[in-house]
Order: structure tokens, then C-alpha cells, then sequence
């Protein structure tokens, strides 16, 4: 082996910078981290930290997201990779980005509060430095693409929801309001939604149905799919 082709380029850092999706109070959340070491102490951040030995990148981000929310199960997709010369002031540093989705309600809150991290509205996030700003747009932009056709979006949500619920988080994630009788016909064309017999006593009125996602119902559905 040749070894002298790899010695003589340069070396980089690797890292992976985890755009954390949550929902709650009809709003669509990122948890950010705020810094107690420098570069930038004091200032917002995604999360994320730096690829370890023997470590592969996809599991670099699901250890980087249960060091800070405590939850294993995540559904994570690449953004993509950013490598600009100067995106980090102390040395080169190129990261892949992930979309990450939660259900807020399974985070510890304790170890969320442990490394400073705090749930900010996706559309009030303040000015981000190492080019996390751009991951976020992207990763935005990636959610917004896909919750329309794939369900995703259930990732965020209770095993239990209302299609209230469930209409105020797509109209969160793309950012205008949706037609309500439209939204329901095409919900009820998916039977992977199954409709259960529980009643939400607390925030409706009415006593509005609860419904849950049948994960392996859509994976057979798919797995037929021409």
C-alpha cells in the first residue's frame, strides 16, 4: 500500500451538526445549544460535536442526539456535507448536516437543560455562525419537500393525535394555512391513518377522535407499490 498519496494531503476535522426538529403549541421548533466555550461563547448553535475514531458518521449523529435530548429512536436524514475554508474560526472543520425529528415530549429535560439547550420557533431563530444558518434553511427546505409525500411528519407528533393536531402541524412545518375540508379527504384516502376509539376530553370541546400512524402499514402498502 501506497501510503505516501495520503500523507502528503492535508488533514481536517470531521464533525456532524444535528438540525433538531420538535413540535409543540402548534409551532415548529430547533433545539439550540447555548455555547459555554468558545469560539462564539454565550451565542446560539445547533448541536452537534466532532466524528470519534473508529465512529461511522450516521452514528456519530444519533450519539451526538441522545447526548442531548436522552432519546434513542430518532428518524435522522442527511441535509448535506459544508465545508467552507472559514466556516469555523479555530481550525477546518467540515460537517454533515442531519434533519433530525422528535417528539418533544420524549426529550429529558434534564440533560436538554445540561448542555444549555432551549427550543426556539423555526422562524424566529437568531443570526447563527458556522454556517448553521444555512443548514437550518436546508433543512427546512428538506421537511417541507418531503412531509407532502412521505409521512414523516409523525415523527413529531404523540402516538396519539387529533387530524386537528395533525392539520396545524403541516400548516407549522410549510408555513401557510391549509384548506380544511381538503386536508381531511386526502387524509382519509390514507389508511395507514387509522382512526381509534379514544377521545381527546382535554383540549377539544367536542371530544375529538384520537388517530395513530400504522408504520408497518405504510411500509406494506409501499413495498407493493409499482
Amino acid at each position: 500500500m501506497n501510503k505516501d498519496f495520503y500523507e502528503k494531503n492535508p488533514k481536517f476535522y470531521v464533525a456532524v451538526d444535528c438540525i433538531i426538529f420538535g413540535y409543540i403549541d402548534d409551532r415548529l421548533k430547533v433545539l439550540l445549544q447555548k455555547r459555554d466555550f468558545e469560539p462564539f461563547s454565550g451565542e446560539l448553535s445547533v448541536e452537534g460535536g466532532f466524528v470519534q475514531e473508529g465512529e461511522n458518521i450516521d452514528d456519530a449523529a444519533l450519539r451526538v442526539l441522545y447526548e442531548r435530548t436522552g432519546i434513542k429512536d430518532v428518524y435522522i436524514n442527511q441535509v448535506g456535507t459544508f465545508g467552507k475554508v472559514d466556516r469555523d474560526p479555530v481550525d477546518r472543520v467540515i460537517s454533515t448536516a442531519y434533519s433530525c425529528l422528535i417528539d418533544i415530549h420524549l426529550c429529558d429535560s434534564e440533560i436538554v437543560e445540561r448542555h444549555h439547550g432551549m427550543w426556539v420557533d423555526v422562524d424566529n431563530l437568531p443570526p447563527l455562525h458556522f454556517g448553521h444558518d444555512e443548514m437550518v434553511r436546508q433543512a427546512l427546505l428538506q421537511l417541507q419537500t418531503s412531509i407532502g409525500r412521505k409521512p414523516i411528519g409523525f415523527h413529531l407528533l404523540p402516538p396519539l393525535f387529533t387530524l386537528t393536531q395533525l392539520q396545524k402541524l403541516y400548516e407549522a412545518v410549510l408555513g401557510e394555512k391549509i384548506d380544511k375540508r381538503n386536508f381531511r379527504k386526502r387524509i382519509s384516502e390514507m389508511s395507514f391513518i387509522e382512526k381509534t376509539n379514544q377521545i381527546d376530553k382535554e383540549h377539544s370541546k367536542r371530544g375529538a377522535v384520537y388517530y395513530k400512524y400504522n408504520e408497518e402499514l405504510y411500509k406494506l402498502i409501499n413495498k407493493f407499490r409499482l
